[in-house]
C-alpha cells in the first residue's frame, strides 16, 4: 500500500470540453494560478469511429476532426505558451497506431489521428531553440477502455448497437505504465500494443507492401464480419 503525501491543495479537477475553444485559455490559466507552473501535458482526450465512408454523414468527419485534432491543438497552444515563457515542459499526445497507419471502419479516426502525428512533428522541429520541451507521441493499439462504447457511427445522434469484448486487448494499466516509462525518457514516439498489432506497425513502417497486402485481407473479413453484425478483433478497435 502506497500512502500518498498529496494535499487538497495539491489536486485540481476542472471540466473540459475540447471542443469549446474559446474556453482553453481560461482554462490553463486556472491551473496556472492554482499551482503556478505547468510541467506535463497529456492530451487524453478524444473519439474513435466505426463505420463505412461511403455511408458516413460528413458531419460525422467534421466533428471527429473538431474534437481529436483541432482541441487538442487549441489546449496544447495555451499550454505551450507558458512552457516556452518556462522553457521547460513536456506535451504528450495520445495518439494511435491508427496514426500510422489505415484501417477500415476508421477513415474519420485515422484522418484525425493521422493529422496529430503531423502536427506535433512538426512543432517539435519549431522548438529546436528549446531543448527542455519534448513533444512525446503515444501510440497505443487496442487498449481496454470506453472509447468503442462511445465511437461515431455513420450519424452523429446513432450509437454503436455493439461494442464486442475488450479481453483480447493491453490492460490499461499496463498501457498507462508503459506512456510514464516513455514521457519519463522524452521518447519522441512510442507504439504501445500487444502482438500481433504491434508488428503491423512494423510491417507498415519497413514492408508498406505486405502491410496494404496484409490489411486488404484482414480489412475485407472485418467489412464483411460488421456488415453482418459480428465484431471483429482488428486494430482498428483502438
Amino acid at each position: 500500500l502506497e500512502i500518498s503525501n498529496l494535499g487538497e491543495k495539491d489536486i485540481l479537477v476542472l471540466r473540459l470540453d475540447l471542443t469549446d475553444r474559446h474556453s482553453h485559455e481560461a482554462a490553463a490559466n486556472s491551473v496556472l494560478k492554482h499551482f503556478g507552473k505547468i510541467d506535463v501535458l497529456i492530451n487524453n482526450g478524444g473519439r474513435s469511429q466505426r463505420s463505412l465512408f461511403v455511408d458516413t454523414n460528413l458531419d460525422v468527419f467534421s466533428a471527429i476532426m473538431e474534437l481529436n485534432y483541432l482541441g487538442t491543438i487549441s489546449l496544447t497552444k495555451y499550454v505551450l505558451n507558458h512552457m516556452i515563457q518556462r522553457k521547460k515542459g513536456k506535451i504528450v499526445t495520445m495518439n494511435s497506431v491508427m496514426g500510422i497507419m489505415g484501417a477500415p471502419l476508421a477513415s474519420g479516426y485515422c484522418a484525425s489521428k493521422h493529422a496529430l502525428q503531423g502536427f506535433f512533428n512538426s512543432l517539435r522541429t519549431e522548438l529546436t531553440d528549446y531543448p527542455e520541451i519534448s513533444i512525446i507521441n503515444i501510440c497505443p493499439g487496442p487498449v481496454q477502455s470506453k472509447i468503442i462504447q462511445n465511437v461515431f457511427t455513420e450519424e452523429l445522434s446513432k450509437a454503436i448497437e455493439n461494442s464486442g469484448d475488450q479481453s483480447h486487448k493491453m490492460p490499461t494499466d499496463r498501457c498507462v505504465r508503459l506512456t510514464l516509462v516513455s514521457t519519463a525518457n522524452d521518447l519522441k514516439e512510442a507504439w504501445i500494443s500487444d502482438q500481433p498489432y504491434l508488428a503491423v506497425c512494423y510491417l507498415w513502417q519497413y514492408a508498406p507492401t505486405w502491410a496494404w497486402w496484409l490489411m486488404n485481407k484482414m480489412g475485407k473479413r472485418r467489412i464483411q464480419n460488421f456488415k453482418s453484425g459480428v465484431v471483429s478483433l482488428c486494430p482498428s478497435s483502438c
